[in-house]
C-alpha cells in the first residue's frame, strides 16, 4: 500500500504539480521518464503477483503511459514565416537603410549569412531570420 501511495505521488508531482513543468524543460525529461516507467511496471508487477489487481493495473498503466512519453517526439518549430518580419525588422537584421538597393540588400545578406549559417558554426534561427529578412526586402 505504501508503494502505491509513493507511486499516485509521484504521478500528482509529475502530472499537475509545480515539477511537471521544470521536468519537462529540463534535458533529461526523456530519461526520467523511461526509468519512471520501468519502476512503475516492476512495482505493478509485484502487486498483481501479490494479489492486489487493482492497484496493480493502475500502477501498470501509469508505467504504460510513461514509457509512451519517453519516446513521444517532441514538437518541431515551424521556421518563421517570410511574410511575419516586417519591412522595418528585416532591414535592421541586414544592417541596410530604406533607401537600399537590391545589390545592398544582397551584400548585406551574403556578409550576414557567411556569419551565421550553421556549416560555419552559426544558429538555424539565426539563418532563417537572415534569410526571412532578404525575402521580405525582396519583395516590392
Amino acid at each position: 500500500m505504501i508503494l502505491l501511495l509513493a507511486a499516485a505521488a509521484l504521478a500528482v508531482f509529475v502530472l499537475w504539480g509545480a515539477g511537471a513543468r521544470r521536468l519537462k524543460r529540463h534535458a533529461y525529461w526523456r530519461s526520467a521518464s523511461g526509468v519512471s516507467a520501468i519502476g512503475a511496471i516492476a512495482v505493478a508487477a509485484l502487486l498483481a503477483v501479490r494479489g492486489e489487481l487493482i492497484p496493480g493495473a493502475a500502477l501498470g498503466a501509469l508505467g504504460v503511459w510513461l514509457a509512451i512519453m519517453a519516446r513521444w517526439p517532441r514538437p518541431l518549430r515551424a521556421p518563421p514565416a517570410a511574410g511575419a518580419t516586417s519591412r522595418e525588422e528585416a532591414m535592421a537584421i541586414l544592417g541596410v537603410g530604406p533607401d537600399a538597393t537590391a545589390a545592398d540588400i544582397q551584400e548585406a545578406y551574403t556578409r550576414l549569412i557567411r556569419r551565421v549559417h550553421p556549416d560555419q558554426g552559426g544558429a538555424s534561427g539565426l539563418a532563417a531570420q537572415v534569410n526571412a529578412a532578404r525575402d521580405r526586402l525582396s519583395r516590392p
